[in-house]
């Protein structure tokens, strides 16, 4: 009976996930703004349910959509008639998903870590499993690592930061955060890499060694708590935070959107089932609001780098303005030097350049805001890759994109603890 009633609910949680059998993902490229137009008016047809990995924004990138199987024959027959070109990057994402699955799952039957150095860093882990490694981070290095919760998310988990310190009062801190969209999952399995990564070369890598000496860093890892325990639980493709929106059946808010930096312009919606959807104020998910209120009653940020995927781009402010940063040119050199160090490990190709004018105008983004706030180096990184797998980058490339981004923050926390202001 014991048996029966464990292979119940294995099915029931089986059962309970969303599929994605038969939905492919289209690259598209338009070769003119009339056939951009067409694109962005494609995206807003709500009745194709669309879901868009890369938005249509210049004729130069191209576009790349998750196309519903009900959806496909009516999408690939528009494009058709308009004369837009297009692939498959991806045949049956569910496919895709179940490999990804039966990967995590066989990572899991293995023997559970008992400290951080037996922890599978190549793995993609749950919610839980990143809450235990902190735990064990902690425990194990006390002179370097703490803990701070700094508030709850909607659905009452903790929102847990890393502070890395050796020392003193209120110091001049950076703050690097991951996750914010939850499926980005290359992301929190990146920032997992670097937490132990500052553990283990603090005191043996001399530019880590003297930013520490000098500076805190907070990391938080997983940014959207609520949205990240739903890819794994329910729907894998889930990008919003989880809070109900009244009067929609549509939930959550983009957290990348809910900021108070141009909040409610262009680049976001006011549609509760838009991906992009903006909140109805700023600040109102409490996984935004948790870090703004830390922000201002720490007031020593220096350097604030939030982490994304993918697409491969390193971008500054602004995303809601075309009026250039005051500190662009230094900003814009900073990003240069990062990913040219970035490249230098595995030759990785990174664009760079502030938000709008790289990818698209986005209105209430994290960096945008920060940087208002007086955080000069703002920076928002997109991760690997160009499109081949998208948000479903496979388990195998985490260790290589962790360490080449290691490599682009290390130059940007290098110039920031010798050009403090």
């Amino acid at each position: 009976m014991k048996v029966l009633l464990v292979f119940a609910a294995l099915s029931v949680a089986v059962l309970a996930k969303d599929t994605f059998k038969g939905h492919q993902v289209l690259r598209i490229s338009a070769k003119d703004e009339l056939q951009l137009s067409i694109l962005q008016d494609m995206e807003a047809l709500e009745h194709l349910q669309l879901d868009i990995w890369m938005g249509a924004s210049d004729v130069s990138i191209p576009v790349d959509i998750r196309v519903p199987f009900f959806s496909l024959t009516a999408v690939k027959v528009h494009l058709d008639n308009h004369e837009i070109e297009y692939s498959v990057m991806i045949e049956d994402l569910q496919i895709a998903l179940d490999e990804e699955a039966e990967e995590m799952d066989s990572a899991t039957r293995a023997v559970e870590p008992r400290n951080t150095d037996t922890f599978d860093y190549s793995r993609y882990h749950t919610i839980d499993e990143i809450y235990k490694f902190q735990d064990m981070l902690v425990s194990e290095n006390p002179s370097l690592v703490s803990k701070i919760v700094i508030g709850r998310s909607y659905e009452g988990r903790p929102i847990n930061v890393l502070k890395f310190s050796t020392g003193g009062t209120n110091r001049p801190a950076i703050w690097i955060d991951t996750g914010i969209h939850s499926r980005e999952w290359v992301t929190q399995a990146s920032g997992t890499w670097f937490a132990k990564n500052i553990v283990n070369t603090y005191g043996q890598d001399q530019a880590l060694t003297a930013i520490l000496n000098k500076m805190d860093i907070f990391l938080e890892i997983v940014t959207n708590p609520d949205g990240f325990a739903y890819t794994h639980s329910t729907n894998r493709m889930w990008r919003k935070t989880r809070k109900p929106n009244p009067g929609s059946s549509c939930v959550g808010v983009d957290p990348n959107r809910n900021w108070d930096a141009g909040f409610g312009g262009a680049g976001a919606s006011g549609n509760p089932c838009s991906e992009t959807y903006r909140g109805p104020s700023a600040n109102s998910e409490s996984e935004v609001k948790s870090i703004v209120d830390f922000v201002k009653s720490h007031g020593n940020i220096k350097a604030f780098v939030s982490i994304h995927s993918y697409s491969q781009m390193l971008l500054y402010p602004y995303g809601y303005t075309r009026n250039p940063a005051r500190d662009q040119t230094e900003l814009h050199d900073l990003a240069k030097k990062a990913i040219t160090d970035l490249a230098s490990l595995y030759g990785t190709h990174y664009r760079y350049g502030s938000i709008i004018n790289t990818i698209y105008q986005a209105s209430g983004g994290t960096i945008d805001w920060t940087y208002n706030q007086g955080i000069k180096y703002s920076y928002t990184f997109e991760l690997r890759d160009t499109g081949r797998y998208g948000f479903i980058l496979p388990a195998s490339q985490i260790l290589p994109t962790a360490k080449e981004t290691w490599l682009a923050l290390m130059a940007i926390m290098d110039h920031t603890s010798k050009n403090t202001y």
